[in-house]
Protein backbone atom coordinates (compact mmCIF):
# COMPACT_ATOMS: atom_id res chain seq x y z
CA UNK A 1 0.00 0.00 0.00
CA UNK A 2 1.60 3.54 -0.48
CA UNK A 3 -0.20 6.28 0.81
CA UNK A 4 -0.81 9.37 -2.04
CA UNK A 5 -1.45 12.93 -1.48
CA UNK A 6 -3.51 14.62 -3.97
CA UNK A 7 -3.01 18.30 -4.58
CA UNK A 8 -5.43 20.79 -6.45
CA UNK A 9 -7.04 24.24 -6.68
CA UNK A 10 -10.43 24.21 -4.79
CA UNK A 11 -12.40 23.80 -8.21
CA UNK A 12 -15.39 21.57 -8.63
CA UNK A 13 -13.93 20.42 -12.28
CA UNK A 14 -10.32 20.03 -10.61
CA UNK A 15 -11.59 17.55 -7.29
CA UNK A 16 -13.53 15.44 -9.64
CA UNK A 17 -10.69 14.84 -11.74
CA UNK A 18 -8.30 13.86 -8.63
CA UNK A 19 -11.35 12.06 -6.92
CA UNK A 20 -11.91 9.84 -9.74
CA UNK A 21 -8.32 8.39 -9.91
CA UNK A 22 -7.80 8.26 -6.60
CA UNK A 23 -11.05 6.43 -6.15
CA UNK A 24 -9.46 4.20 -8.58
CA UNK A 25 -6.25 3.88 -6.05
CA UNK A 26 -8.20 2.98 -3.15
CA UNK A 27 -9.66 0.37 -4.98
CA UNK A 28 -6.34 -1.01 -5.68
CA UNK A 29 -5.53 -1.48 -1.97
CA UNK A 30 -3.69 2.34 -1.76
CA UNK A 31 -4.56 4.99 1.23
CA UNK A 32 -5.33 8.30 -0.44
CA UNK A 33 -5.72 11.98 0.60
CA UNK A 34 -6.54 15.32 -0.64
CA UNK A 35 -4.60 18.62 0.28
CA UNK A 36 -6.56 21.04 -0.11
CA UNK A 37 -7.21 25.23 0.92
CA UNK A 38 -9.59 26.39 3.48
CA UNK A 39 -13.11 25.19 2.14
CA UNK A 40 -12.00 22.92 -0.52
CA UNK A 41 -12.72 19.66 1.87
CA UNK A 42 -16.94 20.61 0.61
CA UNK A 43 -16.13 19.64 -2.50
CA UNK A 44 -14.82 15.84 -1.95
CA UNK A 45 -17.56 13.72 -1.88
CA UNK A 46 -15.92 10.27 -1.62
CA UNK A 47 -15.75 8.89 2.09
CA UNK A 48 -12.89 6.76 0.92
CA UNK A 49 -10.41 9.49 0.86
CA UNK A 50 -9.55 11.88 3.58
CA UNK A 51 -9.13 15.39 3.35
CA UNK A 52 -6.46 17.72 4.83
CA UNK A 53 -7.37 21.69 4.35
CA UNK A 54 -5.22 24.17 5.61
CA UNK A 55 -6.13 27.52 7.47
CA UNK A 56 -7.67 30.21 5.81
CA UNK A 57 -6.21 32.80 3.72
CA UNK A 58 -6.66 36.69 2.53
CA UNK A 59 -7.91 35.49 -0.36
CA UNK A 60 -10.88 32.98 0.10
CA UNK A 61 -10.93 30.14 -1.61
CA UNK A 62 -13.08 30.27 -4.60
CA UNK A 63 -11.38 31.77 -7.78
CA UNK A 64 -13.15 35.65 -8.93
CA UNK A 65 -16.77 35.16 -10.81
CA UNK A 66 -15.32 37.99 -13.23
CA UNK A 67 -11.72 37.02 -14.35
CA UNK A 68 -11.94 38.62 -17.61
CA UNK A 69 -9.60 41.81 -18.76
CA UNK A 70 -6.97 42.86 -16.85
CA UNK A 71 -8.09 43.41 -13.60
CA UNK A 72 -9.56 40.38 -13.34
CA UNK A 73 -6.46 38.83 -14.53
CA UNK A 74 -4.30 39.96 -12.11
CA UNK A 75 -7.13 39.36 -9.09
CA UNK A 76 -7.40 35.63 -10.30
CA UNK A 77 -3.31 35.50 -9.99
CA UNK A 78 -3.38 36.62 -6.94
CA UNK A 79 -5.84 34.40 -5.70
CA UNK A 80 -4.11 31.88 -6.87
CA UNK A 81 -0.83 32.28 -5.26
CA UNK A 82 -2.24 33.17 -2.15
CA UNK A 83 -3.67 29.77 -2.17
CA UNK A 84 -0.07 28.16 -3.09
CA UNK A 85 1.67 30.22 -0.50
CA UNK A 86 -1.19 28.42 1.71
CA UNK A 87 -0.13 25.19 0.94
CA UNK A 88 3.50 25.48 1.38
CA UNK A 89 3.21 27.40 4.55
CA UNK A 90 0.77 24.46 6.20
CA UNK A 91 1.33 21.57 3.34
CA UNK A 92 4.77 20.19 4.96
CA UNK A 93 3.42 19.39 8.56
CA UNK A 94 -0.35 18.11 6.91
CA UNK A 95 1.59 16.22 4.73
CA UNK A 96 4.02 14.70 6.89
CA UNK A 97 1.18 13.76 9.45
CA UNK A 98 -0.86 11.65 6.71
CA UNK A 99 2.78 10.12 6.17
CA UNK A 100 2.50 10.70 1.99
CA UNK A 101 4.38 8.86 0.08
CA UNK A 102 3.57 10.39 -3.18
CA UNK A 103 1.89 13.11 -4.79
CA UNK A 104 -0.37 13.96 -7.69
CA UNK A 105 -0.03 17.73 -8.40
CA UNK A 106 -2.43 19.56 -10.04
CA UNK A 107 0.26 21.78 -13.11
CA UNK A 108 -2.59 24.95 -11.89
CA UNK A 109 -1.21 24.12 -8.11
CA UNK A 110 2.91 24.10 -7.90
CA UNK A 111 2.38 23.82 -4.19
CA UNK A 112 2.12 20.10 -4.91
CA UNK A 113 5.32 20.26 -6.93
CA UNK A 114 7.29 21.88 -4.07
CA UNK A 115 5.60 19.95 -1.22
CA UNK A 116 6.81 16.82 -2.75
CA UNK A 117 10.28 18.07 -3.35
CA UNK A 118 10.50 19.48 0.44
CA UNK A 119 9.40 15.75 1.66
CA UNK A 120 11.78 14.32 -1.08
CA UNK A 121 8.55 11.71 -2.04
CA UNK A 122 7.79 10.95 -6.04
CA UNK A 123 5.22 12.89 -8.24
CA UNK A 124 3.44 13.18 -11.10
CA UNK A 125 1.80 15.80 -12.71
CA UNK A 126 -2.18 15.93 -13.32
CA UNK A 127 -3.32 18.34 -16.56
CA UNK A 128 -6.97 18.66 -15.31
CA UNK A 129 -7.08 21.70 -17.85
CA UNK A 130 -5.44 21.59 -20.49
CA UNK A 131 -1.57 20.77 -20.32
CA UNK A 132 0.74 23.53 -19.78
CA UNK A 133 3.70 20.98 -20.66
CA UNK A 134 6.21 23.84 -23.17
CA UNK A 135 6.29 22.89 -26.27
CA UNK A 136 7.55 25.94 -29.00
CA UNK A 137 4.70 24.84 -31.22
CA UNK A 138 1.66 25.18 -29.39
CA UNK A 139 0.23 28.82 -27.66
CA UNK A 140 -0.24 28.92 -23.96
CA UNK A 141 -3.59 27.55 -23.10
CA UNK A 142 -4.93 30.80 -21.87
CA UNK A 143 -5.03 31.89 -25.94
CA UNK A 144 -6.82 30.98 -28.21
CA UNK A 145 -4.23 30.71 -30.92
CA UNK A 146 -4.80 28.34 -33.90
CA UNK A 147 -1.93 25.99 -34.57
CA UNK A 148 1.00 27.47 -36.29
CA UNK A 149 4.25 25.67 -36.10
CA UNK A 150 6.24 28.06 -38.75
CA UNK A 151 8.86 30.37 -37.52
CA UNK A 152 6.38 33.25 -37.71
CA UNK A 153 4.15 31.23 -35.07
CA UNK A 154 6.91 30.42 -32.78
CA UNK A 155 7.39 33.74 -32.02
CA UNK A 156 3.90 34.94 -31.74
CA UNK A 157 4.08 32.14 -29.21
CA UNK A 158 7.09 33.62 -27.74
CA UNK A 159 5.55 37.27 -27.25
CA UNK A 160 2.58 35.91 -25.65
CA UNK A 161 4.87 34.02 -23.07
CA UNK A 162 6.90 37.47 -22.62
CA UNK A 163 3.21 38.70 -21.74
CA UNK A 164 2.57 35.87 -20.00
CA UNK A 165 5.16 36.46 -17.59
CA UNK A 166 4.44 40.28 -16.73
CA UNK A 167 0.97 39.23 -15.64
CA UNK A 168 2.48 36.72 -13.55
CA UNK A 169 4.45 38.28 -11.29
CA UNK A 170 2.49 37.68 -8.57
CA UNK A 171 2.90 34.14 -8.94
CA UNK A 172 6.83 34.26 -9.70
CA UNK A 173 7.04 35.97 -6.06
CA UNK A 174 5.16 33.46 -4.30
CA UNK A 175 7.20 30.75 -5.69
CA UNK A 176 10.84 32.33 -5.18
CA UNK A 177 9.68 32.65 -1.66
CA UNK A 178 8.17 29.56 -1.25
CA UNK A 179 11.26 27.67 -2.55
CA UNK A 180 13.29 29.39 -0.18
CA UNK A 181 11.35 28.58 2.74
CA UNK A 182 11.26 24.99 1.24
CA UNK A 183 14.65 24.89 0.71
CA UNK A 184 14.83 23.94 -2.77
CA UNK A 185 16.52 25.33 -5.89
CA UNK A 186 14.55 28.55 -6.81
CA UNK A 187 11.75 29.21 -9.51
CA UNK A 188 9.46 30.85 -10.83
CA UNK A 189 6.93 29.47 -13.28
CA UNK A 190 4.15 26.71 -13.06
CA UNK A 191 6.08 24.51 -15.73
CA UNK A 192 9.39 24.70 -13.70
CA UNK A 193 7.15 22.52 -10.96
CA UNK A 194 6.02 20.11 -13.59
CA UNK A 195 7.15 16.23 -12.63
CA UNK A 196 10.16 14.40 -14.77
CA UNK A 197 8.33 11.39 -14.60
CA UNK A 198 5.12 12.20 -16.30
CA UNK A 199 1.89 14.22 -16.98
CA UNK A 200 -1.14 12.53 -17.26
CA UNK A 201 -3.50 14.48 -19.23
CA UNK A 202 -7.10 14.38 -19.85
CA UNK A 203 -7.15 14.80 -23.48
CA UNK A 204 -6.64 12.40 -25.82
CA UNK A 205 -3.95 13.31 -28.96
CA UNK A 206 -6.82 14.06 -31.28
CA UNK A 207 -8.15 16.89 -29.48
CA UNK A 208 -4.83 18.04 -28.73
CA UNK A 209 -3.00 20.13 -30.87
CA UNK A 210 -0.08 17.91 -32.58
CA UNK A 211 2.58 17.35 -29.76
CA UNK A 212 6.09 16.03 -31.61
CA UNK A 213 7.82 15.53 -28.46
CA UNK A 214 5.30 13.92 -26.03
CA UNK A 215 7.02 11.58 -24.34
CA UNK A 216 6.65 12.72 -20.59
CA UNK A 217 2.52 13.62 -21.55
CA UNK A 218 0.26 10.56 -21.33
CA UNK A 219 -3.19 12.04 -22.67
CA UNK A 220 -5.81 9.30 -21.06
CA UNK A 221 -8.67 10.92 -21.21
CA UNK A 222 -11.12 12.19 -19.03
CA UNK A 223 -10.98 11.29 -15.66
CA UNK A 224 -14.52 9.83 -14.45
CA UNK A 225 -15.52 8.12 -11.56
CA UNK A 226 -17.56 4.88 -11.94
CA UNK A 227 -21.04 5.48 -10.94
CA UNK A 228 -24.57 4.48 -11.77
CA UNK A 229 -26.09 5.35 -15.66
CA UNK A 230 -28.31 8.22 -14.97
CA UNK A 231 -31.56 8.41 -17.20
CA UNK A 232 -32.67 11.76 -18.99
CA UNK A 233 -34.98 13.46 -16.33
CA UNK A 234 -37.11 15.52 -18.75
CA UNK A 235 -38.68 14.35 -22.16
CA UNK A 236 -37.14 14.31 -24.95
CA UNK A 237 -39.35 16.12 -27.93
CA UNK A 238 -38.08 13.81 -31.08
CA UNK A 239 -39.13 16.39 -33.79
CA UNK A 240 -36.63 19.02 -32.59
CA UNK A 241 -33.11 19.15 -32.43
CA UNK A 242 -32.12 18.79 -28.62
CA UNK A 243 -29.30 21.39 -27.98
CA UNK A 244 -27.66 21.07 -24.11
CA UNK A 245 -26.32 24.73 -22.64
CA UNK A 246 -24.10 24.84 -19.81
CA UNK A 247 -21.43 27.65 -18.64
CA UNK A 248 -20.14 25.58 -16.01
CA UNK A 249 -19.37 25.95 -12.08
CA UNK A 250 -18.02 29.35 -12.12
CA UNK A 251 -19.33 31.45 -15.04
CA UNK A 252 -23.35 29.82 -14.65
CA UNK A 253 -24.18 33.17 -13.71
CA UNK A 254 -24.28 35.13 -17.11
CA UNK A 255 -27.93 35.27 -17.61
CA UNK A 256 -27.65 37.00 -21.11
CA UNK A 257 -25.73 34.33 -22.42
CA UNK A 258 -28.26 31.98 -21.67
CA UNK A 259 -31.04 34.08 -22.78
CA UNK A 260 -29.53 34.67 -26.37
CA UNK A 261 -28.96 30.82 -26.93
CA UNK A 262 -32.25 30.92 -25.68
CA UNK A 263 -33.67 33.01 -28.44
CA UNK A 264 -31.69 31.15 -31.22
CA UNK A 265 -32.88 28.09 -30.34
CA UNK A 266 -36.32 29.28 -30.80
CA UNK A 267 -35.71 30.80 -34.10
CA UNK A 268 -34.31 27.37 -35.26
CA UNK A 269 -37.03 25.18 -33.70
CA UNK A 270 -34.92 23.43 -31.42
CA UNK A 271 -35.37 22.16 -27.63
CA UNK A 272 -33.42 23.94 -25.41
CA UNK A 273 -32.51 22.66 -22.23
CA UNK A 274 -30.00 24.79 -19.93
CA UNK A 275 -28.04 24.03 -16.47
CA UNK A 276 -27.19 26.81 -15.00
CA UNK A 277 -25.02 24.67 -12.28
CA UNK A 278 -26.81 27.03 -9.48
CA UNK A 279 -25.66 30.33 -9.90
CA UNK A 280 -29.15 32.03 -10.82
CA UNK A 281 -32.18 32.69 -8.87
CA UNK A 282 -34.93 31.16 -9.54
CA UNK A 283 -36.31 34.20 -10.70
CA UNK A 284 -33.59 34.62 -13.35
CA UNK A 285 -33.98 31.42 -14.56
CA UNK A 286 -37.31 32.16 -15.16
CA UNK A 287 -36.31 34.94 -17.36
CA UNK A 288 -34.98 32.31 -19.86
CA UNK A 289 -37.16 31.10 -22.89
CA UNK A 290 -35.87 27.73 -23.10
CA UNK A 291 -38.15 24.33 -22.76
CA UNK A 292 -35.63 23.15 -19.40
CA UNK A 293 -33.90 25.38 -17.06
CA UNK A 294 -32.44 23.69 -13.82
CA UNK A 295 -29.15 23.87 -11.69
CA UNK A 296 -27.84 20.82 -12.67
CA UNK A 297 -28.51 18.08 -15.10
CA UNK A 298 -26.99 14.70 -15.40
CA UNK A 299 -24.54 16.15 -18.07
CA UNK A 300 -23.58 12.93 -19.87
CA UNK A 301 -26.82 11.63 -20.29
CA UNK A 302 -28.01 14.73 -21.43
CA UNK A 303 -25.30 14.90 -24.43
CA UNK A 304 -25.79 10.97 -24.82
CA UNK A 305 -29.15 12.28 -26.45
CA UNK A 306 -28.19 16.28 -27.06
CA UNK A 307 -27.52 17.36 -31.71
CA UNK A 308 -25.38 19.73 -30.29
CA UNK A 309 -23.64 21.56 -26.98
CA UNK A 310 -23.38 25.16 -26.44
CA UNK A 311 -20.43 25.73 -23.46
CA UNK A 312 -18.45 28.39 -22.30
CA UNK A 313 -15.50 25.68 -23.35
CA UNK A 314 -14.53 24.16 -19.86
CA UNK A 315 -12.56 21.40 -20.73
CA UNK A 316 -15.01 18.83 -18.68
CA UNK A 317 -17.75 19.72 -20.75
CA UNK A 318 -15.98 19.62 -23.99
CA UNK A 319 -14.87 16.06 -23.50
CA UNK A 320 -18.09 14.72 -22.13
CA UNK A 321 -19.62 16.25 -25.11
CA UNK A 322 -16.57 14.74 -27.85
CA UNK A 323 -17.48 11.23 -26.21
CA UNK A 324 -21.19 11.41 -27.13
CA UNK A 325 -20.15 12.71 -29.99
CA UNK A 326 -21.82 16.12 -30.22
CA UNK A 327 -20.18 19.22 -31.95
CA UNK A 328 -19.83 21.83 -29.80
CA UNK A 329 -20.85 25.74 -30.05
CA UNK A 330 -18.00 27.65 -28.11
CA UNK A 331 -17.92 30.70 -26.12
CA UNK A 332 -15.15 30.71 -23.86
CA UNK A 333 -14.80 32.99 -21.04
CA UNK A 334 -11.45 32.65 -18.85
CA UNK A 335 -8.88 30.36 -17.69
CA UNK A 336 -8.04 27.92 -20.48
CA UNK A 337 -11.55 28.06 -22.23
CA UNK A 338 -10.28 30.24 -25.33
CA UNK A 339 -7.49 27.01 -26.06
CA UNK A 340 -10.18 24.39 -25.73
CA UNK A 341 -12.00 26.68 -28.12
CA UNK A 342 -9.73 26.92 -30.59
CA UNK A 343 -8.63 22.81 -30.66
CA UNK A 344 -12.63 22.18 -31.36
CA UNK A 345 -12.03 24.70 -34.66
CA UNK A 346 -8.57 22.90 -35.02
CA UNK A 347 -10.36 19.60 -35.20
CA UNK A 348 -13.63 21.01 -36.64
CA UNK A 349 -15.42 19.45 -33.98
CA UNK A 350 -17.36 22.94 -32.97
CA UNK A 351 -17.68 26.49 -33.72
CA UNK A 352 -16.28 29.64 -31.71
CA UNK A 353 -18.46 33.21 -30.91
CA UNK A 354 -17.57 35.75 -28.40
CA UNK A 355 -19.45 35.37 -24.99
CA UNK A 356 -19.47 39.35 -25.25
CA UNK A 357 -22.69 40.96 -26.46
CA UNK A 358 -23.67 37.74 -27.81
CA UNK A 359 -26.52 38.23 -30.59
CA UNK A 360 -29.25 35.50 -30.89
CA UNK A 361 -28.92 35.82 -34.81
CA UNK A 362 -25.09 34.59 -34.97
CA UNK A 363 -26.17 32.02 -32.40
CA UNK A 364 -28.88 31.11 -34.36
CA UNK A 365 -26.43 30.25 -38.23
CA UNK A 366 -23.77 28.81 -35.78
CA UNK A 367 -25.84 26.09 -34.57
CA UNK A 368 -27.90 25.44 -38.08
CA UNK A 369 -24.62 25.63 -39.85
CA UNK A 370 -23.38 22.52 -37.50
CA UNK A 371 -26.92 20.71 -37.54
CA UNK A 372 -26.66 21.06 -41.54
CA UNK A 373 -23.12 19.99 -42.03
CA UNK A 374 -22.31 16.33 -40.98
CA UNK A 375 -18.75 16.96 -40.79
CA UNK A 376 -18.50 18.62 -37.53
CA UNK A 377 -20.84 15.46 -35.92
CA UNK A 378 -18.06 13.17 -37.65
CA UNK A 379 -15.47 14.75 -36.08
CA UNK A 380 -16.83 14.91 -32.92
CA UNK A 381 -17.46 11.20 -33.00
CA UNK A 382 -13.67 9.98 -34.34
CA UNK A 383 -12.51 11.88 -30.94
CA UNK A 384 -15.19 10.19 -28.71
CA UNK A 385 -14.04 7.01 -30.03
CA UNK A 386 -10.62 7.87 -28.81
CA UNK A 387 -12.00 8.88 -25.73
CA UNK A 388 -13.98 5.39 -25.28
CA UNK A 389 -10.57 3.83 -25.79
CA UNK A 390 -7.54 6.25 -23.73
CA UNK A 391 -8.44 4.41 -20.35
CA UNK A 392 -9.13 7.21 -17.95
CA UNK A 393 -8.86 7.31 -14.42
CA UNK A 394 -8.29 3.56 -14.30
CA UNK A 395 -5.31 4.51 -16.82
CA UNK A 396 -4.06 7.24 -14.52
CA UNK A 397 -3.95 5.21 -11.87
CA UNK A 398 -1.77 2.27 -13.61
CA UNK A 399 0.74 5.20 -14.56
CA UNK A 400 0.48 6.04 -10.97
CA UNK A 401 1.67 2.57 -9.84
CA UNK A 402 3.95 2.35 -12.41
CA UNK A 403 6.06 5.17 -12.05
CA UNK A 404 5.41 6.26 -7.91
CA UNK A 405 4.60 3.00 -6.13
CA UNK A 406 7.81 1.44 -4.33
CA UNK A 407 8.66 0.35 -1.02
CA UNK A 408 8.74 3.95 0.96
CA UNK A 409 9.24 3.64 4.38
CA UNK A 410 6.22 4.24 6.37
CA UNK A 411 6.34 7.52 8.01
CA UNK A 412 4.54 8.47 11.62
CA UNK A 413 1.69 10.17 11.70
CA UNK A 414 -1.54 10.77 13.83
CA UNK A 415 -4.84 9.59 13.52
CA UNK A 416 -6.43 10.40 10.23
CA UNK A 417 -9.26 13.30 10.39
CA UNK A 418 -13.04 11.77 10.15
Amino acid sequence: MTRFLLVCPPLVSHVRAFEAVGEALVARGHAVAFLLNAGGGALVGSPRVAVWETGAFEAGPALTDRPTGLFGILRTVREGAARTASLCREGPGLAARWGAQAVLADQMEPAGALLAEHLGVPFLSIAAALPIDPDPTIPSPFLGWPFDPSPEGRKRNRGGERVARLLLRRQRETLRAACFDLGLRPRERMEDCLSPLATLSQTVPGFDYPRPDAARLHALGPFRARGAEEELPFRRDPARPLVFASLGTLQGHRLGVFQAVARACRRIGAQLAVAHCGRLSAAEAGLIDADVVTDFLPQRAVLAEADLCVSHAGLNTVLDAMEAGVPVLALPIAYDQPGVAARLLHHGAGLRLSHRRLQAGEVADALSLMLRDPSFRRNAARIGREILSAGGSEAAADWAERLLVSPVPTRAREPEPA
